[in-house]
This record gives structure tokens, sequence and C-alpha cells, in this order.
């Protein structure tokens, strides 16, 4: 059995999953204050004391590190960065938190300029002064060669609580996400550290020793515990998890789109012959261009909660919510008290949703119906228009997957997937303003969770090899290795395979589901005096990113 949580900003979603079928589901109040009761509350609605004995493995995707950024709830940071020449220091991402230092490696990883004492040694009393123990540490070069990072962090080790370093995060090359990337990842440690260990806690709660994941903002999974060096990983892990639980129902000949309708956002998806499409330099969230690999959505502030309220006389959607639909008892009318209102919805207090409808009938000088149908045509109408230009946005430079670029692709969607809690009730609107046939999955309001339980990790592995120098370079954990000055392509593929699955191991990936891909393959020749002396070969591998095949 698999135990799938979903931890939302309204409610926290569970599902207890047998070979791939949800056998219960349950949705219960998010405590944002207390976490560990909530994930425990959504624990024992779906699960008695034999199912958590038979568990084989549970799943979690969460919102919080997604919320401390959108709310700026971050740690104070130590950002250093070795910048070397170039981009000017006034460019670079976080300019007025940035302690610049000497130190810097060339293109191909070797060193142009030493790191000087004296600095580390000033800012090891101005930190201590300002009590910062939180460090990021990135210089420009360090996926080549990442020694300055280690030797800064290593001068800082005594005195530092968690220190980040810009080449644990990602092995691509583009400096300024990657120092937004440490940044965050250092910002919001201290936060995902303390859930990391309530979730120890709530282990020894339910008396088993599985598995426990966290879910990735690429759709995968990474053990727990692995991901306390890697918080920044889980952001934006809830649109990852409905991308997810939505991709059992896509289909693999045609290109599709879906649609989450929550209480408060709405997130849309787009896959190319069943593929999700990823973003492909990386994530953006608040204003950070970052380098974690994530799965491409858009999301809009449109839900079935949104207030509506009468603004110049018209009808005004959102973006604000206030609560939960007066037919719950809210205080303000919603899209629910609309759906329910024309009957659409047989769901909460129907008095009290003609109640919200009546309200802004009197200022409107229609019937409670008229405005209900006003709300429900203006959602559906927003939502295919957004759904329309994320097309076009896409479709106006190349498309990329979970899987490949997909080159000279134009993404022609013949499906719509609507999940979320509202969904059932327009999905066949909006899919009729797109020219598209709809399909509500069962359970489609515990996606999130059921699209958590199944996915798989997922790890990915940049590599370096320099054959003149006779040496390869694991851009993500910083290890180098002699190889022959004779090594092609083929040899570096292999030892980056093998190290690979050791990482996917680690990682808590099972045995079946590690499919290795070549996601990216360069080889250039070095040349000195009109003669080739050597060959730059650059490979970037993936574990595919997936749903399980089967359950332990």
């Amino acid at each position: 059995m698999i135990l799938g949580i979903d931890v939302g900003g309204t409610h926290t979603d569970s599902v207890l999953m047998h070979n791939r079928k949800i056998i219960r589901k349950s949705k219960v109040l998010t405590d944002k204050n207390d976490i560990l009761a909530c994930v425990m509350r959504a624990t024992q609605a779906v699960a008695n004391a034999d199912d958590i004995k038979q568990l084989k493995r549970i799943v979690l995707s969460t919102t919080i590190s997604t919320n401390a950024v959108a709310q700026n709830q971050l740690d104070p940071v130590g950002l250093i960065v070795m910048n070397g020449p170039g981009v000017s220091p006034k460019d670079l991402p976080l300019a007025d938190q940035t302690h610049l230092i000497a130190g810097y490696m060339n293109h191909r990883g070797i060193e142009a300029e030493a790191i000087e004492d004296d600095q580390l040694d000033a800012l090891k009393q101005q930190f201590s002064a300002d009590k910062i123990d939180n460090l990021a540490v990135i210089g420009k070069f360090s996926t080549r060669n990442p020694v300055h990072e280690q030797e800064v962090g290593a001068w800082f080790a005594d005195q530092a609580t968690h220190i980040s370093l810009g080449h644990h995060q990602s092995g691509v090359l583009n400096f300024p996400r990657r120092i937004a990337t440490t940044y965050l990842n250092a910002a919001i440690w201290r936060l995902h550290s303390r859930m990391v260990d309530q979730l120890a806690s709530y282990l020894q709660e339910l008396g088993v020793d599985v598995p426990l994941f966290i879910l990735k903002a690429d759709g995968g999974t990474i053990g727990v515990q692995q991901s306390r060096n890697y918080p920044v990983q889980t952001i934006l892990s809830g649109p990852a998890a409905t991308i997810m639980g939505v991709l059992p129902f896509v289909s693999s000949t045609q290109d599709s789109v879906s649609i989450d309708v929550g209480g408060t956002t709405t997130d849309i998806a787009l896959f190319a012959d069943g593929a999700p499409l990823l973003e492909p330099k990386g994530v953006e969230i608040e204003g950070h261009k970052t380098l974690i690999r994530g799965l491409l959505t858009h999301s809009m502030a449109l839900g079935g909660d949104s207030h509506v309220q009468v603004v110049n006389g018209a009808l005004q959607i959102g973006p604000e919510r206030k609560g939960s639909a007066m037919a719950f008892d809210g205080q303000v009318p919603t899209p629910t008290d609309a759906l329910i209102t024309l009957g659409l919805a047989a769901i909460g207090d129907k008095a009290k949703a003609l109640q919200a409808m009546e309200s802004l009938a009197t200022a409107l000088k229609q019937t409670p119906q008229q405005v209900a149908q006003a709300i429900v045509d203006s959602m559906c109408a927003s939502i295919a228009a957004k759904v329309t230009q994320m097309i076009a946005e896409v479709n106006s430079k190349p498309v990329y997957t979970i899987h490949e670029l997909l080159e000279g692709k134009v993404l022609n969607p013949q499906q719509l997937i609507a999940v979320g809690g509202p969904a059932p009730y327009i999905a066949k609107q909006v899919g009729e303003l797109l020219a598209l046939p709809a399909l509500v999955p069962e359970d489609s309001e515990v996606i999130n969770a059921s699209g958590a339980a199944m996915a798989r990790t997922t790890v990915e592995l940049n590599l370096l090899a320099d054959t003149e120098s006779q040496q390869l370079t694991f851009a993500e954990d910083g290890r180098k290795m002699k190889i022959s000055a004779r090594a092609t392509v083929d040899d570096v593929v292999a030892l980056g395979k093998e190290r690979l699955l050791e990482i996917a191991k680690t990682a808590g990936a099972r045995d079946e589901d590690l499919e290795v891909e070549v996601a990216d393959c360069q080889s250039f020749n070095v040349i000195h005096g009109y003669a080739t002396t050597g060959k730059n070969i650059r490979v970037r591998l993936q574990i595919k990113p997936g749903l399980i095949k089967h359950e332990q």
C-alpha cells in the first residue's frame, strides 16, 4: 500500500492506494501552525492500524517552501559570490545582499584568481556580529571546478549552522540563476529542516519504518532526509503533484491541456504526446529566476472561493480569496455560490448561496440566477483565454518536455482534463470554449495526493570531461576522477550512468524505476597551436520522470 498526502493552503488531501487504485480518500483542513498534526489527521482519515502496517511508501507534496518564498518569509542569508570578470556585480540578482570576494575559475575549471584569506576573515567577523549563520556560496564556474566553493564553505564550517554551495544545486551553467537558486535554498533551509524533523516524529508516531518522500518541482520524489540539503527543489511541488496525478489520463498519442481549479487559483499545464512540458531554463518564483528543474505551469488568481464583488457597475472575480463560500458559512460571494445557485453543484447550503447572489443582484438590477450565470460564464471564459494565451506563448519558442527538446513542435491540444473541487461543474463549458472534449477523472478532488503517491524518484547529473587534462568532473557533487586521454563520449556516458544510479538509489529510487536518459550530450575539440590536443565533453543524464511501475 502507498499513502499520498498533499498539504495545500486550505485543505490537506490524502489517499490510500493499492495497485494504483484509491482505496480511501479524505480532505482535512490544513493547520499551517501545526503541519505534523495536520499530516497525522490526514493519515488517520484513510488508514487504520492494519493499513499502516502494510505501507510500503509515503509521499508528501507541500506548499510550505512555496508559500515561504511567496510571502517573503525568508531567513537572512550570508550571500558570498565569487564573480570574476564579465557581468557587472550590479547586474547580478540580489546585488544589494551580495558579499563579493576575490577568486574565480575559468570556463575550463582552471583557477584564474585565488581566494584571499583576509576577505574571508573580515566576512567571518561581520557575520558573527550580525548573527548570520546561514550561508550561500556561489562561484561563476563552480560546476566546472567546485574547489573555491568548497574552500569557502570549509572556512565558515565552525561558525555556520548551514552552508548551501552553488554547484550542489545545479550542474547547469547559468551564473545569475545559480545565485538565485542557492540563495533561496539557504533562505528556506531552516523552515524546511524543521518540517523534516517533524516528519521523523510522524513516522515514529505511526510506528513504521518505511521510505518517506517529498515531491519536487519536476514531478519526481526525493527522500525526506536527503531533501534537508535541497529544500529549494520542493518549491512548486503542488502544481507538479497535479500533473503527476493527471498523467494516467493523458493521451500518449496527442497533445493535451489540464486545468486544476482550486479554491484560490487555477493551474494550467500542457502535455506533448503524453509528456508534460518542462521549464526550459528553470522555474521562476516571485521574481527569482532559478535553475530549479520544474514542470511548466501557469497559475491564475481565480478559483472556487475567489471573492466576487461589483466594481464600477460590473462583476469582478478575485484575485483575493476571503475565506469559504457563503454556502459554507463564508462572508463574501464566490463562484462556488454561483454554481450552487444554478443547481450545477449539489453541495453546501443552497439558501445561503442564493443569499450571496442576491447581494450582487441588487447592485446589478438582475435576478440572482442571471448574476450566477454571469459569474460562471466569466470564470470559464477567463480560464479558456488563459489556456489559449499559454498555448500561444509555448508555440512561440522551442518546446521542451521532461524527456527532450521537440524541435519544430507546434502544440495542438486535442483533450482537456479538468481536476479540482469546481472542475466537474465547469469542465464542459471550458471545453466548449476551447473546442475540446473535456474529461473529469474519477477522484479528481484528491488528484494531487494520488499524483504524489505514484511519482518516482528523479535525479539529474551533469558531467564535464576534459581529455587534455584527463579529468572528469561530476558537477553536482564536485567529485573528480582520472580518465584516459582517449576517452570517448560513450565512455563518459557510461561513467555518468554508474554514478547516477548510485545517487538515485541513495535518494530512494527502486531498481524497477531506474530508467536512465541522456538528456544532453556535446563534444568540442580543444585546439592549441592549430592542433587538436583533446576533447571537451559535456553530458547531462537523468532518471526519467514518471510514475512508479508497481508497488514494492
